[in-house]
């Protein structure tokens, strides 16, 4: 039986992920190593990912990889990958969907919030758009790098707090005991999801991965990306998306925000039936 090369980037979660998925496929009874590499992303650090204008920054290095035969799958943060995904590349499984929220990590304690100055650091224009829309007079600094470096700048910088993804927290054991859940900050679409993609012409592979896949999740993120696309948005623009499934219904709940915070457009739906409203729908209602 040939090993499944698992491509992954090199940070300590999305090793996490890559493992997980590798100890999935090993109870399945694959055989199997991680093969870990650096995306320009995880390099070029003193930009905010928005003035870099490359899309799946992130991404990229493992797509070529896959495409050139070095790896047989590849595992991304779902919130990472682009919505439109390269040429001979498709999903191959979406696990069943982590914490989606954002969590704001903070120092001191929380009366800041109230506080006309107050400096939250994070380099994601959704994040700054949110906050700024419910504190307007705050700072907002940039904030780079992977989860251990973003929480070592947070302790080395005169900060009151900085936004993460909770997921990527929880997963490495790292969401500090002062943290606040913001469950009113609406998450990057696919945020807390994990994908894994391979080579399209690669079928019997394909059929490998599909006890990893989890419907629900596959469901609700395709909803959030296509909205997503059809706002023709990515990590340079605003825009947040969530939907979940609760009693047989999808709930779904999109926003579209100015860069400083000001104006915002957010929709709330119930969807009785999956296939009521697609992506490319709610983003029209949103745009309004």
């Amino acid at each position: 039986m040939n090993t499944i090369r698992i491509g992954t980037r090199d940070s300590e979660l999305a090793l996490w992920q890559a493992k997980t998925v590798q100890n999935q496929l090993k109870t399945l009874g694959y055989p199997t190593e991680i093969v870990s590499t650096k995306s320009h992303g995880d390099i070029e650090l003193s930009k905010p990912l928005y003035e870099m204008g490359v899309t799946g920054i992130f991404t990229k290095a493992l797509d070529i990889a896959l495409l050139n035969g070095e790896i047989d799958i590849a595992v991304h943060s779902m919130k990472d990958v682009p919505t439109a995904l390269p040429e001979g590349i498709a999903v191959g499984a979406v696990l069943k969907r982590g914490n989606p929220h954002d969590v704001l990590v903070y120092k001191g304690d929380l009366s800041f919030l109230e506080a006309e100055i107050a400096t939250i650091a994070t380099s994601s224009l959704r994040r700054k758009a949110q906050w700024l829309h419910r504190y307007p007079h705050h700072n907002i600094e940039s904030l780079r790098g992977n989860v251990n470096t973003r929480l070592q700048k947070l302790t080395d910088n005169p900060w009151n707090g900085a936004i993460f993804a909770a997921a990527g927290l929880e997963r490495i054991n790292k969401l500090p005991e002062k943290h606040l859940v913001l469950d009113w900050m609406l998450p990057a679409p696919a945020q807390g999801a994990i994908v894994v993609v391979v080579r399209e012409d690669n079928v019997a592979l394909q059929k490998k991965l599909l006890p990893l896949h989890d419907d629900y999740t596959y469901i609700a993120t395709q909803l959030e990306r296509d909205f997503l696309r059809a706002l023709e948005g990515g990590c340079t623009a605003p825009i947040g998306a969530f939907a979940e499934f609760k009693d047989d219904k999808l709930y779904f709940k999109g926003g579209l925000w100015s860069e400083d915070g000001k104006e915002a457009s957010v929709i709330d739906e119930v969807l009785t039936q999956i296939d009521e409203y697609t992506g490319e729908k709610l983003a029209t209602m949103i745009k309004g």
